[in-house]
């Protein structure tokens, strides 16, 4: 691993990364274990990658970890999944902490569980704060619902008389996101295979590098996550110009 770290140019690293953690039920499936099981080797994946970048103090992470559409999934996977990210908040939120990781969560977060939405408020309240990475969990999020409820509250705003309509440009859109005051999405990973964005973080990507491979999320190394910055490092970005 020191290695690894040793081949990355601290100059070139991306800003702020994006990781779909796509494959837990299929890596499991594959080896003759329940759903569940991939989702909880999942979470050991998460740790590892969340250290990395703290480690290399990357100023932004954000997970996709459970999409507005992912209600539709059977009931028992869906109440494995809640229970699994209740105990990660109570588990890892303390050693998150001492490493200085500030968190924040994406979504509609009203819609979980009492006891859910108390631990999104403590692990927030707990590190608000550090001045470490950023990282941010997006669930119960989905991007063209985050999108459609940044306009309603311009909207609002502007039925109030407190904006007026030519006046919303893309600082004033970005503020009423769930990721407002934090930079756009440089590099965006997705694992297992599948070559989609699946409607997440639609307009904080709109020029990020994508970065795809079809190693399964609980078999996902920090040795890969640290190739993909590096390659992330070698590419030109020319946001629309010429180099």
């Amino acid at each position: 691993m020191s290695e690894m770290l040793s081949r990355v140019d601290r100059a070139k690293l991306p800003r702020h990364v994006a990781i779909i953690m796509d494959g837990n039920g299929r890596w499991a499936s594959g080896r003759g274990l329940l759903r569940s099981a991939g989702h909880a080797a999942g979470v050991k994946t998460l740790k590892k990658i969340l250290t990395t970048a703290v480690n290399l103090k990357l100023e932004a992470l954000t997970v996709y970890a459970f999409s507005t559409e992912n209600w539709k999934r059977p009931l028992a996977e869906v109440d494995f999944l809640m229970h699994l990210f209740s105990d990660y908040l109570e588990r890892e939120k303390r050693e998150m902490h001492e490493n200085n990781v500030r968190i924040r969560f994406l979504g509609r977060t009203e819609d979980f569980s009492p006891l859910i939405q108390s631990q999104i408020r403590d692990a927030t309240e707990l590190m608000k704060n550090n001045t470490g990475v950023k990282f941010n969990i997006a669930a119960d999020y989905g991007g063209r619902d985050e999108i459609i409820r940044a306009a309603q509250k311009l909207a609002a705003k502007a039925a109030r008389g407190e904006l007026d309509a030519e006046n919303i440009t893309v600082e004033t859109f970005e503020s009423e996101l769930d990721t407002a005051g934090q930079p756009p999405v440089d590099l965006l990973i997705r694992t297992s295979g599948d070559m989609r964005i699946s409607n997440f973080l639609l307009w904080q990507a709109a020029y990020a590098e994508f970065w795809f491979t079809k190693t399964p999320w609980p078999e996902f190394t920090p040795e890969e996550f640290i190739e993909a910055l590096i390659e992330f490092g070698s590419r030109a970005r020319r946001f629309g110009g010429v180099t």
